[in-house]
């Protein structure tokens, strides 16, 4: 009895494509998000608000008590963590999440507060290999799960819509891409 192959090739593209389906996700959502860094942060979400305080916040004059009345005022109460000045019409407090700048001559500050970007955060997270150890060999098997689905996939379809015809010309066309794009970027 000779060797089905086709058989064989058909079933590897499936199960591979079924067992690292989440893996396809996580990776491609990951690599849009990071792969547009320049334009917005995938990891963390940034929020700010300006205000005026009327409390005295003078160098000289200031206390924690004073801090802890301008938080208050700001709905920040309990989330101190420090105060200093960088210069002396500067006052930055920080806070839980986040921290507020001050004009202390002016009185004008602004709250800046950071939270996790959900499911960004956490696939980013795996995308930069944080875990290490097993995630390392999960990752290294998945990218060779990658090579052997795109070569699987190049004989599922027989005639001329596979790759003895029309998936010849696109399989060259994306070969191509890349490559003409790494010449003219390099």
């Amino acid at each position: 009895m000779a060797f089905k192959w086709r058989k064989w090739n058909r079933i590897l593209h499936r199960d591979f494509g079924y067992f690292f389906f989440g893996m396809s996700i996580i990776y491609g959502l990951s690599g849009i998000a990071l792969n547009h860094l320049k334009d917005w942060n995938p990891n963390y979400i940034v929020t700010t608000k300006d205000f005026i305080t009327k409390e005295n916040i003078k160098k000289k004059e200031i206390s924690k008590k004073t801090i802890l009345t301008i938080l208050n005022d700001i709905g920040e109460a309990g989330n101190l963590k420090k105060y200093y000045y960088p210069n002396d019409s500067t006052l930055k407090i920080f806070i839980q999440n986040g921290s507020l700048i001050f004009n202390t001559n002016s009185g004008f500050g602004t709250l800046e507060k950071i939270r996790q970007r959900p499911v960004f955060n956490e696939f980013n997270f795996l995308h930069y290999n944080n875990p290490k150890n097993l995630w390392t060999w999960f990752s290294d098997i998945f990218a060779g799960a990658l090579m052997l689905l795109a070569i699987t996939g190049l004989f599922i379809i027989r005639g001329k819509k596979g790759i003895t015809g029309r998936g010849a010309w696109l399989t060259a066309l994306g070969v191509l891409v890349p490559l003409i794009l790494f010449i003219l970027y390099r």
